[in-house]
């Protein structure tokens, strides 16, 4: 899905239903990272398959590799903004790694079941992801979509109870 934001909507959904075991900044950028690959095929007119090479298992454990050296040594940058919308959260380097990983793999799962020029298990050529409707009897669209959805609700139920938790006076 080049240049569009329907992966933040599963990125961030998911991130925030796993806050305690992944960074979520980590988690979003690896989420969206591999659809630079389609810009700059598009953008520089290059004579290359739109989803290539990092959008495979093998070029997107690369990647996540590369994103995970990088997000340990900048995380600390995102701390105020995390703050500032009330998604705090301690990090590791574990934890950076298995949002690369996991952010990463999601997007070439979705992708791979909609995009024809995707060879998800290269060096094996073929697709046997493509056409499936992934998850849950979705078009990976409306799973996006839906994800937004959940997002709002479970970042309001966060903000409430953060909320609450703020107004109970303490002994």
């Amino acid at each position: 899905m080049p240049l569009t934001p329907f992966h933040l909507g599963p990125g961030i959904f998911i991130g925030l239903l796993f806050l305690c075991c992944i960074d979520l900044s980590t988690f979003l950028v690896a989420s969206v990272i591999v659809d630079v690959e389609p810009i700059l095929v598009i953008v520089l007119g290059l004579n290359y398959p739109l989803h290539g090479f990092l959008h495979t298992f093998l070029g997107g454990t690369i990647v996540a590799f590369v994103l995970a050296a990088v997000m340990s040594r900048v995380r600390g940058l995102f701390s105020p903004l995390l703050v500032f919308f009330r998604v705090e959260q301690k990090f590791s380097f574990s934890r950076i790694m298995t949002a690369a990983l996991s952010g990463i793999y999601i997007h070439i799962l979705l992708d791979s079941t909609m995009h024809r020029d995707i060879q998800p298990f290269y060096p094996v050529s073929f697709n046997p992801l493509l056409g499936q409707r992934f998850p849950v009897g979705l078009d990976v669209n409306m799973f996006c979509f839906w994800c937004f959805v959940g997002v709002a609700i479970v970042y309001a139920a966060r903000l409430f109870f953060a909320l609450k938790a703020s107004k109970v006076p303490r002994e």
